[in-house]
């Protein structure tokens, strides 16, 4: 018998109790796996398990050869379920957290491609513009904004996202166009009320360049954001990745282009695991891909990136 079997047999007694409860576990007789511990116990010298009529216990020696088994075994299941998934096709579900604009404007553009390329996956998608535990909420993949601060995910970074401050013309013919920072205090600000830290606008580095902005309109979701800079409510400071082509169309005009300065990072991460699955590294793979070495907002935009 191999000594993988060996470390098996030892590891299920010791964890039912008994040798006919491993018998059971492993579809063994109790005679066939009491004689197996036994000569594991001759070939290595050493009694592992303290034996009486009603139980068994490990000795010293025992815990730890206990130990060492377990991870050596767990090791084992590790690397064969990595050279299992390296040839394994992504199928199954893939639960994906993101905010709604973001997903609705350039992550659901590509996913045709994807699903052609993997016909067994299906999507679940969590779409809100609110903080998400990817474990407690079993998620495979986030797209997330700005610093990574959780140390328990993993995350690759897909692109920068640049924000400008725009409004519709229409807006600005009643209103005027702001030409400095402090302008705004007599604008039409749209703010979003699920991110308090986004109603605060950054024109510099230091404190006193950084203006909270406020308005008649307020709304839990960047896409309905958007739609009312659309509209012609107010102005919004909005990702590049929503109105570029607006910006290009003249749908929306940008203002204060020469002061702000502010670019957010985007990642897509997921919970740190030793093995990704399949589906979850062809879909994260795939998105960098698509997105780098320019994310397709930037290739020919509206507003030149400046440095």
């Amino acid at each position: 018998m191999d000594k993988n079997q060996e470390m098996t047999i030892f590891v299920r007694t010791v964890a039912e109790g008994s040798f006919s409860g491993a018998a059971r576990a492993l579809k063994l007789s109790p005679s066939a796996v009491s004689k197996q511990v036994s000569r594991l116990e001759d070939r290595l010298g050493a009694r592992l398990l303290n034996r009486t009529t009603r139980s068994l216990s490990l000795t010293e020696e025992g815990h730890a050869f206990h130990a060492r088994c377990v991870q050596i075994l767990a090791e084992i299941e590790e690397a064969e379920a990595a050279v299992t998934e390296l040839h394994a096709a992504p199928r199954g579900t893939l639960r994906i957290n993101a905010t709604v604009a973001f997903m609705n404007h350039q992550v659901i553009p590509l996913l045709p491609e994807f699903l052609e390329r993997y016909p067994e996956l299906h999507f679940d998608l969590i779409l809100t513009d609110r903080h998400v535990d990817l474990v407690e909420d079993g998620v495979d993949v986030a797209i997330r904004f700005g610093q990574m601060a959780e140390s328990t995910l993993i995350a690759r970074k897909l692109a920068d996202s640049r924000r400008v401050i725009c409004a519709a013309p229409d807006y600005l013919a009643r209103h005027g166009v702001p030409l400095a920072p402090a302008d705004l205090a007599d604008h039409n600000c749209l703010t979003l009320s699920t991110r308090p830290e986004f109603n605060v606008w950054e024109f510099g580095e230091r404190p006193e360049e950084h203006l909270r902005v406020s308005g008649s309109f307020e709304v839990n979701q960047a896409d309905a954001l958007y739609d009312a800079c659309l509209a012609g409510i107010g102005l919004a400071r909005i990702a590049t990745y929503l109105v570029d082509a607006d910006i290009k169309a003249g749908r929306l005009v940008p203002v204060l282009t020469d002061h702000l300065r502010e670019v957010t990072s985007i990642y897509i991460a997921y919970p740190h695991r030793r093995h990704l699955s399949p589906k979850v590294r062809a879909f994260v793979d795939f998105l960098v891909d698509k997105f780098n070495p320019v994310p397709p907002w930037e290739v020919d935009a509206a507003l030149p990136i400046t440095t």
